[in-house]
């Protein structure tokens, strides 16, 4: 699933082209039509497909942003204002294309879902392989409220502190350390990519309870999230599985990756344990992490 790095690469590859662009024409998949027909609301949340079409025609996306792991696209027509929120789920990509047969991986042009067609020519297309993404169109962010409820961004100078209040309450101190960080109400956008491998520089271990973690050692650790999400976003985030920048494009961080999916520990050189964490797949070397 994408986190915070690829969510954040997504949206400064995206702003340039779209930013000022209007929606002309929007394009629903006849594979969502019959989601919404069955009952499943697939992608597009809160209307029907041919109500968000039509609610979003003639637009202009005044800017592109992010919080956490969701995408905002701000739009604004005849003085007033929208918000569409995207989450990109496990396999969600956007392509900006002039034509639609520019998208060259088989995979995402099979599944192109909601096609846009700019002001400019071009397209803006959202696929997604498994479906596990959304589209919803707000009149703000207070319109949906589990978005009020995210963590500050890692990078604000309240977040650290926001982070050890939230690990002070009854609701985490018994749950593991991964499970904690993990969380989008204590962390913003930190999954498990980078959760595993923050608990991996500060050698701790996913299993541990938070209560037996000091508090200095929660800083050190809220510090070491911070680092891999800036290293991840230089290298422009972690291209596993089906994550891609737009149009197709790939990051580089899952070549610096020391823990995460790794077979032996790169410090020790011992079997690397797996366990299932919060849902997640968790490595850990319980040499080197205690």
């Amino acid at each position: 699933m994408p986190e915070l790095p690829e969510v954040e690469g997504v949206v400064r590859s995206l702003q340039p082209f779209v930013k000022h662009k209007r929606l002309e024409e929007i394009e629903i998949s006849r594979t969502i039509q019959l989601s919404h027909e069955n009952g499943k609301e697939a992608i597009i949340k809160g209307m029907d497909p041919d109500q968000f079409a039509n609610a979003l025609l003639h637009w202009e996306i005044k800017a592109v942003t992010r919080k956490a792991k969701y995408i905002y696209f701000h739009l604004t027509k005849e003085g007033n204002s929208a918000l569409l929120v995207n989450h990109l789920g496990m396999t969600g990509a956007w392509f900006y294309v002039k034509d639609i047969h520019d998208i060259r991986e088989e995979k995402f042009a099979k599944h192109r879902h909601v096609t846009f067609l700019l002001s400019d020519g071009h397209y803006l297309v959202y696929s997604d392989i498994r479906r596990f993404g959304e589209l919803r169109l707000l009149e703000n962010e207070q319109s949906h409220s589990p978005l009020l409820q995210i963590a500050p961004e890692p990078f604000d100078e309240k977040a650290e502190e926001f982070f050890i209040q939230r690990s002070k309450e009854n609701k985490y101190v018994n749950k593991t350390i991964k499970e904690t960080i993990m969380d989008g109400q204590v962390v913003s956008g930190c999954g498990n990519i980078y959760a595993t491998e923050a608990l991996y520089r500060m050698r701790i271990l996913p299993t541990k309870r938070v209560k037996t973690i000091s508090i200095v050692k929660r800083r050190q650790l809220f510090q070491a999230i911070v680092n891999v999400l800036l290293e991840s976003i230089e290298a422009g985030g972690s291209s596993i599985s089906d994550y891609r920048s737009i149009n197709g494009e790939a990051g580089s961080m899952q070549d610096r990756l020391q823990m995460y999916g790794k077979k032996n520990c790169p410090t020790c050189g011992k079997t690397v344990l797996q366990k299932v964490i919060a849902g997640r797949n968790s490595w850990y070397c319980t040499s080197c992490q205690k």
